[in-house]
């Protein structure tokens, strides 16, 4: 069945408003089932209208790339946890980056396919900057995506890789892509555009691999925005407008993500653009020493928060990982019933991407309502008898308010250490993902319970 060039571009209107729809349903948890749903039509419609046109020669590549493509995705849809979805992100991000670099490579090489040539067989001025820009985009998306997730899944070192004069090459690689790119749009060489592939390939695994782990939540929404700008200049050379406008959604709504969350890490965010933005790796970690902490038990921390008139739960990366949402949602619910007030507190930056505590806490049914973003209920915290720390760390360090000398220090932190009691759910006194010591865990009106988070909230559950 064939598709008129008018219906192609009605079809594609609709699915970028489906997308716009997707992004609107997807900022809050009560609306995100339904942009999931908007999100899912509209790309259905743009890959049928796509598939459909008279221009295609031969089904058999397409679906042969659907049957492997749909089994890849399944699989990993199915088996994936819920801790790990950060990596995954990361890993698609890698994918689109490498899409844009094949795309632009096959149009450079059998330009006239893609109906971008002059009368003379050249490349349309246009669709060499665009392909260009596609590519180096593309590839600084991939490799930073593939060095992030490398990071992220524990296959090399969470800590920042630096060494003298890291700035000066990075900014050097950039000046020389820029340059290579500039030329390519002139005289069309492979060549010139290979070798700027190249180097924008060494630059996404410049940019990343100086960021520490404690910030690799702001990493996954700059590469995606990172991403989008790919696809849409790709879009471009393909003349596909479904594409350009999927693009500049992504681009600009990670843009913007990532601006926000720079500002609850207190981080600029041109330094984020440009990648290397981490808190200063040389700074000194303080070493517990001769400090003492006090500990407790499940039902310890059982009988604290039954006698209690209100419990603000923090939870972060461990809770993620032993998967102690469901269990969580078990107990606030013995303490709703023993006439306790429960809430919980998010950080932006809970975790390890955007949203990954709200997306576990909505898995376990805990009700929208009694989740609260930083700025909701930090002034809370002084009036709260029991905060609950359950796997959060770096977030609720008071060296990040306290310590000018603090690699953290300035980025806006949850204010636990007021509450009257807190309850500091960890297995060990190692430090967070950003390597500084919490002074936290030493202080008076803090209780630590070593355990792992799930078994440890299980206890709670069976005491109370």
């Amino acid at each position: 069945m064939a598709i008129s060039g008018n219906l192609t571009a009605i079809a594609y209107l609709v699915a970028s408003v489906l997308f716009i729809l997707a992004l609107r349903g997807l900022s809050s948890p009560e609306t995100a089932r339904a942009g999931n749903l908007y999100g899912i039509a509209g790309m259905a419609i743009a890959i049928l209208t796509t598939v459909i046109d008279p221009e295609v020669a031969s089904y058999g590549w397409i679906l042969a790339a659907f049957a492997i493509g749909g089994l890849i995705g399944m699989t990993v849809a199915l088996k994936i946890q819920m801790a790990a979805m950060p990596q995954l992100v990361a890993a698609f991000h890698s994918l689109v980056g490498m899409a844009a670099v094949l795309v632009a490579g096959a149009a450079l090489d059998n330009p006239q396919a893609y109906g971008i040539t002059d009368a003379a067989g050249a490349i349309l001025l246009s669709s060499r900057i665009e392909m260009g820009l596609g590519a180096a985009i593309g590839a600084i998306t991939f490799s930073g995506s593939i060095v992030a997730f490398t990071k992220l899944q524990g296959l090399v070192s969470g800590n920042p890789i630096v060494f003298s004069g890291q700035h000066w090459l990075n900014l050097l690689l950039g000046i020389v892509t820029i340059v290579l790119l500039a030329y390519f749009t002139l005289e069309q060489s492979p060549e010139l555009f290979w070798a700027m592939t190249a180097l924008s390939f060494l630059i996404g695994i410049l940019i990343i691999i100086p960021i520490g782990g404690a910030d690799m939540p702001v990493v996954i929404s700059m590469l995606n925005s990172y991403s989008g700008w790919a696809a849409a200049g790709i879009g471009f050379t393909l003349q596909n407008s479904a594409l350009i406008v999927t693009g500049a959604l992504v681009g600009s709504s990670g843009a913007i993500l990532s601006y926000i969350m720079c500002r609850a890490m207190n981080r600029s965010f041109f330094s984020v653009i440009l990648g290397g933005f981490g808190g200063d790796p040389t700074a000194a970690n303080t070493a517990a020493g001769d400090k003492s902490t006090k500990s407790g038990s499940a039902e310890d921390a059982a009988f604290v928060m039954k006698n209690a008139g209100s419990v603000i739960i923090v939870p972060g990366y461990g809770m993620a990982v032993a998967q102690a949402q469901h269990a969580l949602r078990e107990m606030a619910d013995k303490l709703k019933e023993a006439g306790v007030r429960v809430r919980y507190a998010i950080h932006p930056v809970a975790g390890r991407m955007p949203g990954h505590m709200n997306v576990l806490l909505a898995e376990a049914n805990v009700p929208y309502d009694e989740v609260a973003e930083l700025e909701e209920i930090n002034s809370d915290f002084a009036s709260t008898d029991v905060a609950f720390v359950i796997g959060a760390n770096d977030v609720t360090n008071p060296a990040a308010r306290d310590d000018p000398g603090s690699p953290i220090y300035g980025m806006p932190i949850l204010d636990v250490d007021k509450a009257r009691t807190v309850l500091f759910v960890k297995r060990s006194l190692s430090p967070g993902y950003a390597g500084i010591d919490n002074d936290l865990f030493y202080r008076d009106n803090t209780m630590m319970l070593f355990a792992d988070a799930k078994q440890l909230t299980e206890g709670v559950v069976k005491a109370l």
